[in-house]
């Protein structure tokens, strides 16, 4: 009973107090006293929320830093992945257009082509279709109706084509214009251009024109273009006259070429 007084006495106290300020703050006695503490607390009041400001700002930048970080990752692991198959889709229609064109040049009821990617090149080309898809040593090579080499060897998933540039490569050849015909033998010129040697004086060679080849060679196509004559040599007092000949096609731009098959 003697706690519960001082207790009671506490109560009826802080009730006095609070209604005494109250009503004094109703009758405007406390205007002033509020008004000065407002001026004491608001400096405080003020430098917190700017405070609060900072701190807010400041996680937000690191939030957003990190969410815009990630983001970056994602679009550029996106572009990335659009990239590849852009070029893989882009490939995939110039092998097709590849394909089509092949086909229109060299009838598949007539010859059976073997579409191969080049895959490397030293002296020789590589391809990567071999013994195990039909490729045969001694078979043309071409890209629509122009010769790029023939198959030397053969293992079984790649192939090594000697090409039409060279120093090995020799085949009979014509070019063909209004004037009529030049016969001659073409060989490689250590990987640059072609010489087409053995030309008579009195046929009709000029420059620009398309040579093709004689078809006497058992691997060979009659009238595959082997490029066009950039160059007419003729010496005085000689029997012959020579052209100097450029491939149209360098199958280091290639996507796919083409083996003449059985």
């Amino acid at each position: 009973m003697s706690k519960a007084v001082p207790n009671l006495q506490l109560l009826l106290t802080l009730i006095l107090s609070s209604l005494l300020i109250l009503g004094l703050d109703l009758l405007g006695w406390l205007n002033l006293p509020k008004t000065g503490l407002f001026y004491l607390t608001n400096p405080i009041s003020l430098q917190l929320f700017k405070t609060r400001q900072v701190i807010s700002q400041q996680f937000n930048f690191v939030f957003t830093a990190r969410f815009a970080s990630k983001e970056n990752v994602a679009l550029k692991k996106q572009l990335g992945d659009l990239l590849l198959e852009n070029a893989t889709l882009r490939q995939s229609l110039a092998e097709t257009q590849a394909l089509v064109d092949q086909q229109e040049t060299f009838s598949p009821q007539t010859y059976n082509l073997i579409a191969a990617r080049p895959i490397g090149l030293s002296r020789y080309l590589l391809i990567d279709k071999g013994s195990s898809d039909g490729v045969k040593e001694g078979k043309a090579v071409v890209f629509k109706n122009n010769l790029l080499g023939k198959v030397i060897s053969a293992s079984t998933k790649s192939a090594n084509v000697e090409l039409i540039t060279d120093p090995d490569f020799k085949l009979s050849a014509f070019s063909l214009n209004t004037e009529g015909k030049a016969r001659g033998i073409v060989s490689g010129q250590f990987g640059t251009y072609l010489l087409m040697d053995k030309i008579l004086h009195n046929e009709p060679a000029e420059k620009d024109d398309l040579i093709y080849s004689e078809g006497l060679e058992s691997y060979l196509p009659r009238g595959l273009i082997l490029g066009s004559v950039t160059e007419i040599i003729s010496v005085p007092n000689q029997v012959f006259k020579q052209a100097k000949v450029e491939p149209v096609f360098d199958v280091k731009n290639l996507d796919l070429i083409f083996v003449v098959s059985d």
